[in-house]
């Protein structure tokens, strides 16, 4: 409208891991667009091991930003995605590290840095959801997170207990074997109780249990093949494998028929529905609580967060809004 006064140039803030990024190759890419975009000079905030993120978030609220982009792994990306949640500032991925899970399963680009920044300062606005959980710890003590991809209990959260770090950032995915094999040799099982929104409480004896928003991963693995990032559910997997047998057609089942098959329409429909089985067993709702037998170590975005005694976990439906690059 003639007279009224131009809107004001927007303000990005940087959350960056040190340890995962170029930053002056980051700085230069993110000045430049910023530029070409016409917004201010962006605020630049460094994690560290104290605050992998929610501290340096709260930081960027403070001024006043008007997007958030977050550089680093999915410990990170977690971490800021917590920080945000609720909000209407958007969240701009700068995929970096091994597993690079969100940017996974919102199909973007892992190796276009210039790319991945042209798009936070031109790109679209999605709200997805967010899973949030309630732990509760040996000592009655309780804590509450957020995540953006899956949170896990068993064999899953073994593994990544077990990972080497060092290795990881050598060999990448690929440290993760170790991590299994040393996982299989352990024989515990979880015995939970729990229930899945207003059903029937029921009990329950698995390997391991998973709960994901998305379930896309590294290596062309589709955990959970019908979650969906902004459906409004999540996703529960109890894997039960019965000896080597049942390992076999778990494996055969997750990483060829989820991971090849039904990555195309033509295969999910060649596929059929998705049915659990006695190996695997497949649910969906909006909460689950659920109390374990002993203490058992959970993970959350393949980070791992200590023993779990119990948890509640629901799903926040487009509790989190991430810039994508413009359809």
């Amino acid at each position: 409208m003639k007279g009224m006064p131009a809107p004001s140039p927007q303000t990005a803030a940087v959350i960056y891991n040190p340890i995962n990024v170029d930053i002056d190759a980051l700085r230069d890419a993110v000045t430049t667009a910023a530029a070409d975009a016409g917004w201010n000079e962006s605020i630049w905030l460094e994690t560290s091991e104290d605050d992998p993120g929610q501290g340096a978030t709260e930081k960027a609220k403070e001024h006043g930003v008007d997007l958030v982009i977050a550089a680093g792994g999915d410990g990170t990306v977690r971490a800021v995605a917590e920080a945000l949640r609720g909000s209407d500032i958007p969240l701009a991925l700068l995929p970096s590290g091994t597993g690079n899970l969100l940017a996974r399963n919102l199909k973007l680009t892992l190796n276009d840095v210039p790319g991945s920044v042209i798009a936070a300062f031109t790109g679209d606005d999605r709200p997805i959801d967010l899973g949030v959980i309630d732990i509760e710890r040996q000592d009655g003590s309780r804590d509450r997170h957020a995540y953006v991809v899956m949170a896990g209990m068993g064999l899953d959260a073994k593994m990544i207990k077990n990972t080497d770090d060092d290795l990881k950032a050598k060999a990448g995915w690929a440290a993760y074997v170790d991590a299994i094999v040393k996982s299989l040799r352990d024989p515990n099982e979880l015995h939970l109780h729990f229930q899945l929104d207003d059903q029937k409480p029921k009990r329950a004896t698995a390997h391991t249990l998973i709960v994901g928003n998305c379930g896309s991963l590294p290596a062309n693995v589709l955990l959970l093949p019908d979650a969906v990032v902004d459906d409004g559910v999540l996703d529960i997997l109890l894997m039960r494998p019965g000896g080597i047998l049942g390992w076999i057609r778990v494996w055969a089942k997750i990483a060829w028929t989820n991971g090849v098959i039904r990555r195309t329409k033509t295969g999910r429909e060649l596929a059929g529905e998705q049915k659990s089985d006695g190996d695997l067993d497949y649910r969906t709702g909006t909460r689950l609580v659920a109390r374990l037998s002993r203490p058992e170590e959970i993970e959350l975005d393949g980070d791992t967060f200590g023993e779990a005694t119990a948890f509640n976990t629901w799903v926040e439906p487009g509790a989190l809004t991430v810039r994508v690059p413009r359809s």
